[in-house]
């Protein structure tokens, strides 16, 4: 009852100057309205350049195989065959920091389409899952290869930006057929622009295929004997010169090299070059890096003290990149949030100074007919309370109004926050104790006699 019966009287205090009350609040309501506004924009920003970063790879991990070595001489990473596609399913079925993985093979030939030539950066063999791991699954032209093409070794790609203006120049390439060591593959969809990466490669400069066709009908090897990365690139295999070979001394010739590259055998044990794999984001990257390595081992069957036949490399220039940039948007928030509280509670405290101080005679009144020091402090700190309250209130809408406004104008990203409208409310009411803790002390501690003769 005694709450009750505070809070009855500081509401009647208010309303005796709802003028000077409005004014009082204002600073609240700007100070809280920048805030969340701010916080609203800052947090659409800073999706958006999570977003970005990802992109670059912020988030992905490469599993490639370990090192071979003969007679204590390292051939190198990579020179192993210890991963395959089954070992990139185990990945994506076992591992839940793991958003998405694509089984990976590589080669570099050269390109052909009419009179004209080119050799791509890289020719790479994969699954459409490289496409969400790479946040690349918006193309500019077509649509992607499926699953399909992937299981039959289809001859179809996906072309990236550089190669599709240097062989087609300005021609739509959907539905043409391109040569890559004389075997044909028709063009299902050109890739968006992205541009260099950090290391300053063209990214556009790539050719998309399947990696069954990429590695039983371009690089040719269908035995598990050797890495796509360092296998031959010769031109052994397509040649037109052994289309007729002139020795021919059995009942039943053996295929040409054309014949086993265009019919390969399937094999029951098929290696590829590396692996892909996205975190669900950049904060699991490590227990995703554990998850890999504990599937991986104990798919290779490998003992507690043997080394590991496989490497797994993360961005971490990317991660420390996102991660200082996010710190340092949180930290300038914050800071613009401690100036626009503090500059709205100063004007708290000053007006409930001035409010105590024509308010003396009637704190010396209650005072004298039994009113303790702790009722009078009580008092005018739910009225600091309530006002803070009240321009915190009318700051969340105005903030999140403005918020709305810069969107609908200027097309920026915006996030809206649920938190920082809750912590919102919290700050307010913190700041209405603290700036209205002084001048609720000071009125109790006024003498009855000297506030009653108080003019």
């Amino acid at each position: 009852m005694r709450v009750l019966t505070t809070a009855r009287t500081a509401f009647t205090a208010l309303r005796r100057n709802p003028l000077r009350a409005m004014l009082t609040t204002l600073g609240i309501v700007i100070g809280v309205g920048a805030v969340i506004a701010m916080m609203e924009i800052g947090a659409g920003s800073k999706a958006a350049l999570n977003k970005s970063i990802a992109s670059m790879g912020a988030n992905v991990l490469v599993i490639r195989p370990g090192s071979a070595s003969s007679g204590g001489v390292s051939f190198g990473a990579g020179t192993t065959t210890s991963l395959t596609p089954l070992d990139c399913q185990a990945i994506l079925r076992e591992c839940p920091s793991i958003r998405n993985a694509a089984p990976m093979v590589r080669t570099r030939a050269q390109v052909v389409y009419g009179n004209r030539n080119w050799v791509p950066n890289t020719i790479y063999g994969t699954t459409t899952a490289y496409l969400d791991v790479q946040d690349w699954s918006n193309l500019a032209l077509g649509e992607p290869f499926t699953e399909r093409d992937v299981l039959n070794a289809n001859r179809v790609c996906i072309l990236g930006q550089t190669l599709a203006r240097e062989l087609f120049d300005g021609e739509s390439p959907i539905g043409k057929e391109i040569r890559i060591k004389n075997i044909a593959f028709r063009v299902t969809g050109v890739l968006s622009t992205k541009g260099s990466n950090m290391m300053g490669f063209d990214q556009d400069d790539v050719i998309l295929a399947p990696w069954t066709t990429i590695k039983y009908r371009v690089s040719g090897t269908t035995l598990a004997n050797s890495n796509q990365s360092t296998a031959s690139t010769s031109d052994s295999v397509n040649t037109l010169s052994n289309l007729y070979p002139a020795d021919q001394t059995s009942l039943y010739p053996e295929k040409s090299s054309v014949q086993q590259a265009n019919h390969p055998m399937p094999v029951r044990f098929a290696n590829i070059d590396h692996i892909m794999a996205a975190a669900t984001s950049a904060a699991e990257i490590s227990t995703a890096i554990d998850q890999i390595t504990e599937v991986l081992r104990e798919r290779h069957r490998l003992q507690a003290g043997e080394p590991d036949d496989f490497n797994i490399r993360d961005m971490a220039e990317l991660t420390r990149t996102l991660s200082t940039t996010t710190l340092l948007m949180t930290n300038l928030l914050l800071a613009v949030a401690m100036i626009s509280l503090v500059v709205g509670g100063v004007g708290i405290m000053n007006i409930m100074l001035v409010s105590v101080t024509e308010r003396t005679r009637e704190i010396g009144l209650r005072m004298a007919v039994g009113a303790r020091g702790r009722d009078i402090l009580r008092q005018f700190l739910v009225e600091a309370i309530v006002l803070c309250l009240a321009g915190g209130a009318m700051g969340i809408i105005l903030g999140h109004g403005g918020s709305l406004l810069v969107q609908f104008l200027l097309k920026w990203p915006v996030e809206t926050s649920p938190s920082a409208i809750t912590l919102a409310v919290f700050v307010s009411a913190g700041v209405g104790i603290i700036f209205g803790f002084y001048p609720a002390w000071k009125a109790s501690r006024l003498d009855p006699i000297d506030a009653l003769r108080y003019e």
